[in-house]
């Protein structure tokens, strides 16, 4: 496991807000340059306006008023004991969980975005975030005791990944039990 403390995203911290929309905005650029050529990539790079930040992250902080680990960032370094993150440049991935109030869009918890940018891949960072996400999870009153996301299976590294983790095709998204 690389030397990353995980600590849930701190809403009032402008550094931490900028740590967050630039993982926000490489996750977008990540996933559409993967998985959807020259176009798909034209448009989610014309959405990352900052219209678009100022909502998602006004968003992102209505979820964390619910459950302040609806959002948990890895940072390199840091002091997990004080969570404090360091330099904002120094954050390396996140997982975003939807608060319990939105379980019954799916009718279970859902994993909204879950990024580690690629110098940390492999190096265990996802799989503590997803942990923490799991942990969340079951936290939540859920209609139904799955964890859901979606995942493009085309995405061959990040599908496996998931299916390591116990997720398993549930209609056109993955699950675990919890």
């Amino acid at each position: 496991m690389t030397d990353a403390t995980l600590r849930p995203y701190d809403p009032d911290d402008e550094a931490d807000r900028s740590a967050l929309w630039a993982l926000k905005t490489a996750f977008e650029t990540d996933l559409a340059d993967g998985t959807g050529g020259e176009e798909k990539a034209a448009r989610y790079d014309a959405k990352l306006t900052d219209d678009y930040r100022r909502r998602w992250l006004a968003w992102v902080d209505r979820c964390v008023a619910d459950d302040r680990r609806c959002v948990t960032v890895a940072h390199e370094g840091g002091d997990a004991e004080y969570g404090t993150a360091g330099d904002p440049d120094d954050a390396v991935g996140y997982v975003f969980v939807l608060p319990e109030r939105l379980s019954f869009v799916w009718d279970a918890a859902v994993v909204n975005e879950l990024y580690v940018v690629p110098e940390h891949r492999g190096a265990g960072v996802a799989d503590a975030l997803l942990e923490s996400a799991v942990d969340l999870a079951r936290d939540q009153d859920l209609p139904l005791d799955r964890l859901l996301l979606d995942v493009d299976p085309e995405n061959e590294r990040a599908y496996a990944f998931y299916e390591r983790f116990g997720f398993e095709p549930w209609g056109e998204i993955v699950a675990r039990e919890l």
